[in-house]
């Protein structure tokens, strides 16, 4: 079964079980209602009979009659009197006699109150009151239910006929509004299964109001869109990683055939080769070591935290110093707090540090300063070209002048994902003087007091 067939049939469910409550609900108060002026000419009749004494007729043939008029009026009516002992009287042309059991002697006897009761004698509904009368005796006064009886069938007739209609048209609106409700999903269900056939994620679903559906319809677009960035990011990554590492392999490759060859070589020219293969190779490993480092930053799943930015920087300068000692630093580290990844911003600042140290002249200045959330380094190399400002930051982008300098121009990339994934961002820019001025901005540092002990 559908889902929309079953909410269909949910809501006509709901809808018929509240009709049919509905419908008994009525027929039960309507004969309340209808027996109710019966229930008040029952209780008139019998206190008016109490309030005088009975007499007894007696017939030649020795039976006792009850002497009292059973009529109600014009309506027909039924009265007996009822002994302690179960005898009864009833008036002289009087043909029906009432039931008598226990719970009507027990009023004869007064352990028990007057009470009304439903019967059927000989074929008529009769309602009867039983109430005490003196101290060993019960009196029973009946009226038929016939009309009343009528009444609640045809009422019974038109709310039976009222709950099939409306449950019919219940089935029918459940079918029309599951149908409109259920349109987003429709769609939802027909772009999934579209993206699944023919994977293109570029499959959107248009989106129609701002309720549950819709909102889904929403995280389902940004699925979608993430997926996408995903993917096309995943095959950029592959395709600039294969043609990266296609021209060290080969040379790589060219280099071990030319020393496994047969050919006799001069020490000097065998020395050259293998210290191009080792070269290669670091450098090999360094592509390989900061692409597993880009998938990893784009799988972050690390909750981030509250922690001193100054201090992770000044620890990064300090492994900097030891690292090229021949370059050096200077500081202005202002305490601020920030919230993010520290593991991913320690390399991050590494970067621009070793970025810093690659371009810088030996013995030359390396400027670093912390405030407000941002990190600045600056260098006094050569500076980067105006054409290759906007690039620098771009996978496997190499400067001209860079192409002849160890790198896998990878460093900077991972800076910018970083930078991006703590809802920052970080600029290149010419510095006045000469070198390269280098900015990670990760927005708005936090109070700090709200800082970790250290």
């Amino acid at each position: 079964m559908s889902f929309r067939a079953r909410i269909a049939l949910g809501s006509a469910a709901a809808v018929a079980l509240a009709v049919v409550l509905a419908s008994a609900l009525v027929y039960v108060v309507a004969g309340r209602q209808l027996r109710a002026p019966i229930d008040d000419a029952l209780r008139a009749r019998a206190e008016d009979i109490a309030r005088h004494p009975l007499g007894i007729l007696q017939a030649k043939d020795g039976t006792s009659y009850l002497a009292v008029n059973p009529e109600f009026g014009e309506a027909r009516g039924y009265v007996q009197l009822v002994r302690s002992d179960g005898s009864v009287l009833v008036p002289p042309l009087q043909r029906v006699r009432l039931p008598v059991d226990d719970a009507v002697v027990d009023v004869s006897t007064g352990t028990q109150g007057a009470f009304f009761r439903g019967v059927d004698v000989g074929g008529t509904h009769l309602r009867i009151l039983t109430i005490p009368y003196g101290p060993q005796a019960a009196v029973q006064v009946a009226r038929p239910l016939t009309e009343v009886d009528r009444s609640l069938r045809r009422i019974g007739a038109f709310l039976l006929l009222v709950a099939s209609a409306g449950i019919v048209l219940a089935a029918l609106l459940g079918l029309l509004v599951a149908r409109a409700a259920l349109g987003p999903v429709r769609r939802l269900t027909r772009t999934a299964e579209h993206v699944t056939e023919t994977g293109d994620l570029s499959q959107r679903i248009e989106l129609a109001g701002r309720d549950e559906l819709g909102r889904l319809a929403a995280s389902f677009n940004t699925m979608l869109a993430a997926l996408e960035e995903s993917t096309r990011a995943q095959r950029q990554l592959v395709a600039d990683a294969s043609h990266e590492l296609r021209t060290p392999l080969t040379s790589l490759r060219t280099n071990i055939e030319v020393l496994a060859s047969d050919r006799a070589l001069p020490a000097e020219d065998r020395r050259r080769l293998l210290a191009d293969v080792v070269e290669q190779l670091g450098e090999m490993t360094t592509l390989i070591s900061e692409l597993i480092e880009l998938a990893r930053a784009e799988q972050q799943v690390a909750e981030p935290e509250d922690f001193r930015l100054d201090l992770l920087v000044a620890d990064v300068v300090d492994r900097a110093r030891r690292n090229q000692p021949d370059a050096v630093y200077t500081t202005e580290l202002e305490p601020c707090v920030v919230q993010g990844v520290p593991a991913t911003l320690e390399r991050a600042v590494g970067n621009l540090l070793d970025n810093a140290a690659k371009w810088s002249p030996a013995g030359s200045e390396i400027e670093i300063r912390v405030t407000d959330g941002r990190v600045m380094v600056r260098d006094h190399g050569p500076g980067i070209a105006d054409e290759d400002l906007p690039y620098v930051f771009d996978r496997f982008y190499r400067a001209r002048s860079a192409r002849g300098m160890p790198g896998s121009g990878l460093g900077l990339a991972i800076v910018r994902q970083v930078a991006e994934a703590h809802g920052g961002g970080v600029t290149a820019e010419s510095a006045e003087g000469g070198g390269t001025r280098m900015v990670l901005d990760l927005g708005a540092s936090l109070a700090l007091d709200t800082a970790p002990s250290s």
